[in-house]
């Protein structure tokens, strides 16, 4: 097999294209071999012709929509099929091959499988939950848009991902509704152009990394016409779900002359950092495309010091400065993946002091309702009164210990 393996690369790298052969039991044989879990973690990026034909390969795998998909992959159980077809007709599925590689289908609670393989819990909603529980929709002016926040707006051009969070807040909206229409897109790139407060486009969905580069270069053209325009901030999961989308072409696409480009990847667990996904990080910060990363904090995934601290150093490693941690929003069905606050702000507390400032995302709430997000990490500074008009307060170390500050006269600060 291997041999055959070698031959298909030689080919490719002569520019001839790939030949499938059929094997001896009549089923079309496939040269690009799954990569075990061992693999991913331990590989070098591949170089030259030979990650150029690894791209190729890798892009001619399907992705697993279908639960029949799940069963034949081996990533579930057939005593779970008709939870998850139940599931499965409620919610969007799919995962792309890469992120199947990374599943140990041998463990349930693998931190993959939880994050996108669709779970029968999913059925159950709680009262306090809602389908649109960031209010996107009370701050749509026009299809596309929501402008919570003066200085910029979210641009929601497709409702489709590579692959589809268990969790996502959105998840009565992606895989379901249809991408903007030509008309409805020129509506929405209107308004932002008429309204001269928008400073910063964000672009989401959906994933707008799924657009061909072509699509993207024309969107991002649109935007970097409208003077008043300056960044351009694109969220995105497919660096880690399928980062042979990241090509040279598509980070030249997202750059546009006198406008700042960000890219913000969304990663929950470090095993998602895959040789594969950080040599596409690589291409866009090597191109110029400053990267930042949103996480959510999930029960049974990231919610424990060692963990989350380890996907936030494999963040920085890979140049991504870390920006939110999520509280779990209150979307149908998600209950099971959430958190208490006072877990997060714990958690928060644990990697203060112990790892670099570079690794400290901000904890945030998206209130309910669509009234924004607020910072909801722990307090380290108290008022404790003062006299002849000077403030004094007691500050907290990252070892737990109380601090006067400004110190009292003469009476030492040891902490206490």
């Amino acid at each position: 097999m291997r041999g055959a393996y070698d031959t298909e690369f030689a080919r490719f790298a002569s520019g001839k294209p790939p030949s499938v052969s059929p094997a001896r039991d009549g089923r079309a044989l496939t040269f690009c071999r799954p990569r075990t879990i061992s693999e991913t973690r331990d590989e070098g990026p591949p170089s030259g012709a030979y990650h150029e034909w690894n791209i190729a390969m890798r892009r001619k795998r399907k992705p697993l929509r279908r639960v029949d998909d799940l069963l034949a992959a081996g990533l579930i159980s057939p005593e779970r099929r008709a939870g998850i077809e139940a599931v499965a007709a409620r919610y969007a599925l799919a995962l792309t091959a890469d992120l199947a590689d990374l599943v140990d289908a041998a463990e349930r609670s693998d931190p993959i499988a939880r994050q996108f393989i669709p779970d029968e819990a999913e059925l159950a909603s709680r009262p306090e939950e809602s389908e649109d529980p960031i209010g996107d929709g009370v701050h749509s002016p026009v299809k596309g848009i929501v402008h919570r926040y003066p200085d910029r707006v979210l641009l929601k051009p497709v409702h489709v991902c590579a692959a589809y969070c268990r969790f996502c807040f959105r998840r009565e909206v992606v895989g379901r509704e249809r991408a903007l229409s030509r008309a409805e897109l020129d509506a929405a790139i209107a308004y932002i152009r008429a309204h001269c407060e928008i400073w910063e486009v964000i672009l989401t969905g959906g994933d707008p990394l799924v657009l061909s580069a072509r699509r993207l270069k024309e969107l991002v053209a649109a935007l970097a016409a409208i003077a008043h325009v300056k960044v351009i901030r694109v969220h995105s999961r497919v660096p880690v779900a399928e980062p042979s989308r990241v090509t040279a072409a598509l980070a030249r696409a997202l750059r546009a002359s006198g406008k700042a480009t960000y890219v913000v990847l969304h990663a929950n667990h470090a095993r998602e950092l895959t040789p594969a996904a950080r040599a596409a990080c690589a291409r866009l910060v090597d191109a110029g495309i400053p990267m930042l990363s949103q996480s959510v904090l999930l029960r049974g995934i990231n919610d424990d010091a060692a963990a989350l601290g380890e996907l936030m150093r494999a963040l920085v490693e890979c140049r991504i400065k870390p920006y939110y941690l999520h509280h779990g929003d209150l979307a149908p069905g998600t209950a099971h993946w959430r958190t208490s606050i006072g877990e997060g702000q714990a958690l928060m507390r644990a990697l203060r002091g112990r790892l670099s400032g570079l690794c400290q995302p901000t904890y945030v709430l998206d209130i309910p309702g669509g009234h924004g997000k607020s910072p909801i990490g722990p307090s380290y500074l108290a008022g404790v009164g003062g006299k002849n008009g000077t403030a004094r307060y007691e500050v907290e170390d990252f070892n737990g210990h109380r601090h006067i500050y400004p110190p009292v006269a003469g009476a030492g600060n040891p902490g206490s």
